[in-house]
């Protein structure tokens, strides 16, 4: 099970620090996507399950950062200098492993779990 947190309204330029706490089971590799209305989820950005990888969309590299806190069993995703197309409802995901080889991590396909979603608003 997972359980996203940390979503809100913001200025363009602000941040904001999304989390994503497991329950069930630990060391997955972790994913964040975004979706809005009409629209296809799609990927931001993944993690593998030690950490030592680590992968984002065009669309946010360099402005987004993903981290874990195994203690915690915990995904973060801080978002910095936010932009009104960056509005949407975020939500993670996991896997137990992934092929980084292959660009599949980025397809919502692959993963097994998902959180319930929180509403990202990025408007002045």
């Amino acid at each position: 099970q997972l359980a996203e947190s940390g979503g809100g309204l913001v200025q363009p330029g602000g941040s904001l620090r999304l989390s994503c706490a497991a329950s069930g089971f630990n060391n997955y590799a972790m994913a964040w996507f975004r979706q809005t209305p009409g629209k296809e989820r799609e990927f931001v950005s993944v993690m593998s399950r030690r950490g030592s990888g680590m992968y984002y969309a065009d669309s946010v590299k360099g402005r987004f950062t993903i981290s874990r806190d195994l203690a915690k069993n915990t995904a973060y995703l801080q978002m910095s200098s936010l932009k009104t197309e960056d509005t949407a409802v975020y939500y993670c995901a996991a896997r137990e492993t992934l092929d980084f080889s292959n660009g599949r991590y980025r397809s919502p396909s692959e993963f097994d779990y998902w959180g319930q979603g929180t509403q990202v608003t990025v408007s002045s």
